[in-house]
C-alpha cells in the first residue's frame, strides 16, 4: 500500500499521508516516500502549489515510537535521518499543510516545515517528546519558538500541553481555522488561489518572508529588493502589470 497518495487538481497537487492504522506516524518508509514525492513535484514546472494533508482524525500523530526506540543515538546519526527533513527545506514550490485532528511531535514539526498551515477546527497541536525522555529533533524547538514565541514554545514543549486550532491561530502558528465539515475543500480553495499567482513571484515572496526570521533586517531588505528586481525581469511581471492596466485577469505562464 502506498504510504503517500497524490491527487492532481490543475496546478495544485494534494499529497496525502496514508498510514491510517498508525495515525500517520512518520516511519522511515513514509518519510522516504514523502520526500521523494515532494522533490519530484518541486521539479515539475506545471505544479504551482502543493497541499500536504492527512486524514480527518490525524495529520500525523508523531514519529513512529517503536521504530525510534530501536535506534541508538549513533545509529540515528549514521542513518542520516535528518537529511530527509533538510530536503523539506529545499522545496521551493509553495507547500501548504492542511491539518485535521492530531498534529503532534514529528507531525507538528512537519506542519511547521511548510510555508503555511491551515487547520480544521478539530486540529490539535503539540510537542510531547520530553514525556518520552527525548526532545523535538526536527525543528520543533526552533520553528515553534519562531512562529509562536519563546513563552508559548516553552509551555508546549516543557509541559506537553496541546494547543487547539484556535489557540494555534491566535499564537501565529496557524493562518486560518477552517470548518470541520469542509476543511479539505476549503484548504484546496486556498491553494488554488496561491497557484493562480505568478510562480516565480510566489517562490521569491515566500523566501523573502523566511529571511525575516533568519537574517538581520538590512540583509532581509536587500534580499527583498533583489527579488523584486528579478521578478520585474520576467514575462509574468509584464503580463501582470499590463493586465492590471487593461482591467483583466492576468494569464501567468511561469516565465
Amino acid at each position: 500500500m502506498a504510504l503517500v497518495l497524490l491527487e492532481r487538481e490543475g496546478a495544485v497537487v494534494v499529497v496525502t499521508l496514508n498510514r491510517p492504522e498508525k495515525l500517520n506516524a512518520l516511519s522511515e518508509p513514509l518519510m522516504t516516500e514523502l520526500v521523494s514525492a515532494l522533490e519530484e513535484l518541486d521539479a515539475d514546472p506545471e505544479v504551482r502549489c502543493i497541499l500536504l494533508a492527512g486524514s480527518d482524525k490525524a495529520f500525523a500523530a508523531g514519529a513512529d515510537v517503536a521504530e525510534l526506540a530501536a535506534f541508538s543515538g549513533p545509529e540515528l546519526y549514521a542513518g542520516r535521518r535528518v537529511e530527509r527533513w533538510d530536503a523539506l527545506r529545499r522545496v521551493r514550490t509553495p507547500l501548504v499543510a492542511a491539518v485535521s485532528g492530531f498534529c503532534l511531535g514529528g507531525g507538528c514539526e512537519l506542519a511547521l516545515a511548510c510555508d503555511l498551515i491551515l487547520a480544521s477546527e478539530t486540529a490539535v497541536f503539540g510537542q510531547p517528546e520530553t514525556g518520552l525522555g527525548i526532545i523535538p529533533g526536527a525543528g520543533g524547538t526552533q520553528r515553534l519558538a519562531r512562529a509562536a514565541g519563546k513563552a508559548l514554545a516553552m509551555d508546549v514543549v516543557l509541559t506537553g500541553r496541546r494547543l487547539s486550532a484556535e489557540e494555534a491561530r491566535s499564537a501565529g502558528l496557524v493562518a486560518r481555522v477552517l470548518p470541520a465539515a469542509s476543511w479539505l475543500a476549503d484548504a484546496k480553495a486556498v491553494t488554488a488561489e496561491i497557484a493562480a499567482k505568478a510562480p516565480l513571484a510566489q517562490r521569491l515572496a515566500a523566501e523573502s518572508i523566511d529571511r525575516a526570521f533568519e537574517s538581520p533586517l538590512t540583509a532581509g531588505l536587500d534580499y527583498e529588493r533583489r527579488s523584486l528586481e528579478l521578478t520585474l525581469a520576467t514575462d509574468d511581471a509584464q503580463e501582470g502589470l499590463q493586465a492590471f492596466l487593461e482591467k483583466r485577469e492576468p494569464r501567468f505562464r511561469g516565465s
